[in-house]
């Protein structure tokens, strides 16, 4: 049994949020933000209403094996055409609020997954 917390150095970690703020490695963000284990991105200004087709391109092009969609404080899924450059690059995708998405993000990344999260504030 393993009683020391692990050390994940060099990898980004959601470590607070709240209505409308992530925290990441203890910096705070008060916009949306695409966000991978070695790399942060803030992500427009607009937020679940506002994706597009070619912000699904973008997010095909992370290099990740899957992508969390957080959709701000509840639950909402996008049309299905717009998710199909991410079918098309073989990328799995999960769809939940935000705050789910930067828990599992954490699980994820700590797993050593290829994991981007896109957690977009309301």
């Amino acid at each position: 049994m393993k009683l020391q917390r692990d050390q994940l150095v060099g990898q980004n970690v959601v470590t607070a949020c709240g209505e409308g703020y992530f925290d990441v490695n203890g910096m705070r963000h008060s916009s949306s933000l695409l966000l991978l284990p070695q790399g942060l991105e803030t992500w427009g200004s607009g937020g679940f209403a506002s994706l597009t087709a070619v912000d699904f391109e973008k997010l095909a092009q992370s290099g990740a094996d899957i992508l969390l969609l957080g959709t701000g404080s509840r639950q909402r899924f996008p049309a299905p055409s717009l998710l199909s450059p991410l079918m098309a690059a073989g990328i799995g995708f999960e769809v939940m609020d935000s705050a789910a998405a930067a828990r599992t993000f954490n699980i994820l990344m700590a797993e050593g997954r290829k994991v981007a999260a896109l957690l977009l504030i309301d």
